[in-house]
């Protein structure tokens, strides 16, 4: 029995991948820069899917200073308030900013992760500070947005349900794990090949407590310096199994033994000199019975990510071999819609010379 069959789990907002949070989140920035204040953003998910980097990345890419802090940790009202300041003189109290308090100009994100793991009291005193920016003496600088990450309720997590009160003073969406929207991260963040095509082989995978994006990773990382699989097999079975649940684990080591972990890299299929070649390798790995569209579809993928993301200026050389790749025999119209689609409607302007391709311009045109 899945986990989402033995807990009615409960989050809030819509439904989305982390593509669409990522536009969510350009929108609050353009709020932030415009009013010098966005309304407090909550994003709601189970763990290991990338909420919290998710956010770290989108500060970093797009040029916001940034703080964390994890409210679990802490252990009394002063880790939030901050430390009282008696001035005898006046016979007054104020409060000393916490060092977690920005002091940049911004814009900026306070990401307040794990929220609801706090306990009831840390989180009545977070309201304060959605409601106004502020806590007690002090207040964040002009230009911060605060988002938090909070894991569902009305299940197996420990969390602390949140009221309305709280619960109104924040929008909300709740992110959802997306193999395609994981590979372009695995992609830009330069994890190894044969770990993403392995997840886009078996996208099913992830969909327990211990095999999630953030375990897979992890043990992505600790095999990168294995340069043959097959050879040391033993080994990557004990480090899928110290990552990820056995039925995971059992299904890389069966990925290895099929040869599927020496899918043709994208980067080899762009680069190379001779286009046939790369065709009889492809003929040979899908011209199966039956025939092996999962795995062209894991190629396709690799490729379409590779051409969105990489850092240099798509030759002519390379924009022919794509263009051979898109319309090879064995490729069904609706795979190469999809590829096509992606494709043209990525932010690199030099893809847009793929409608001047007859087969291809007709093809997206028909579809729009």
């Amino acid at each position: 029995m899945s986990k989402d069959q033995q807990f009615n789990y409960i989050t809030y907002g819509a439904k989305t991948n982390a593509g669409q949070i990522s536009q969510f989140l350009s929108h609050l920035k353009v709020q932030l820069e415009s009013t010098k204040r966005a309304t407090p953003l909550c994003l709601w998910g189970m763990h290991g899917i990338g909420k919290t980097q998710l956010v770290k990345e989108f500060a970093h890419e797009n040029g916001c200073d940034f703080r964390y802090i994890a409210p679990a940790q802490f252990e009394e009202m002063g880790d939030l308030l901050g430390m009282p300041n008696v001035n005898l003189e006046e016979n007054k109290t104020s409060y000393i900013a916490p060092d977690w308090v920005p002091t940049e100009e911004g814009p900026g994100i306070l990401l307040i992760d794990d929220v609801n793991r706090a306990d009831d009291r840390i989180l009545r005193g977070i309201m304060q500070l959605l409601q106004n920016n502020e806590l007690v003496s002090w207040k964040l600088p002009d230009k911060w947005m605060i988002v938090m990450t909070a894991n569902p309720d009305g299940g197996d997590y420990s969390v602390t349900s949140m009221d309305d009160a709280i619960l109104t003073r924040m929008l909300h969406v709740t992110m959802e794990y997306d193999v395609k929207e994981w590979a372009k991260w695995a992609e830009k963040a330069h994890i190894d090949s044969r770990g993403i095509s392995f997840v886009l082989t078996y996208p099913e995978i992830v969909n327990s407590q211990r095999t999630t994006p953030r375990s897979l990773v992890q043990f992505f990382n600790t095999i990168a310096s294995i340069t043959n699989l097959s050879s040391e097999l033993d080994l990557v079975k004990l480090l899928a199994e110290g990552c990820l649940d056995k039925e995971s684990a059992v299904a890389f080591v069966t990925f290895v033994n099929m040869d599927l972990n020496k899918i043709i890299p994208a980067k080899e299929i762009l680069h190379t000199s001779d286009f046939k070649l790369i065709r009889g390798k492809l003929n040979a790995l899908i011209n199966k019975t039956p025939k092996r569209l999962d795995i062209l579809s894991v190629i396709l993928t690799r490729v379409t990510n590779y051409v969105i993301f990489m850092e240099e200026k798509l030759s002519d050389e390379m924009f022919n071999n794509l263009k051979e790749f898109i319309l090879l025999d064995i490729m069904p119209n609706d795979l190469r819609l999809s590829m096509a689609h992606d494709l043209v409607n990525s932010k690199r302007p030099d893809l847009k010379r793929l409608y001047a391709i007859p087969a291809i311009g007709k093809l997206i045109l028909s579809k729009m």
